[in-house]
């Protein structure tokens, strides 16, 4: 599977959580991923979704 270039705060899955009280990734990431988005390595990510503003407030209405 290709990698995508992007950053985490770009990203659609890259969310606030009410309950930790902060943004989080919401795809479901496999140890070694989840260790590179906690150490904030997370250059490539097969996941990324490119997300502007408009539709991620779109998808969370």
């Amino acid at each position: 599977m290709k990698k995508m270039q992007g950053s985490c705060e770009m990203c659609m899955y890259y969310e606030y959580d009410e309950e930790y009280e902060c943004y989080c990734c919401q795809m479901d990431l496999d140890e070694d991923e989840m260790a590179r988005f906690m150490m904030d390595k997370m250059d490539s990510c097969r996941y990324f979704k490119f997300g502007d503003e408009y539709s991620i407030v779109r998808k969370q209405m």
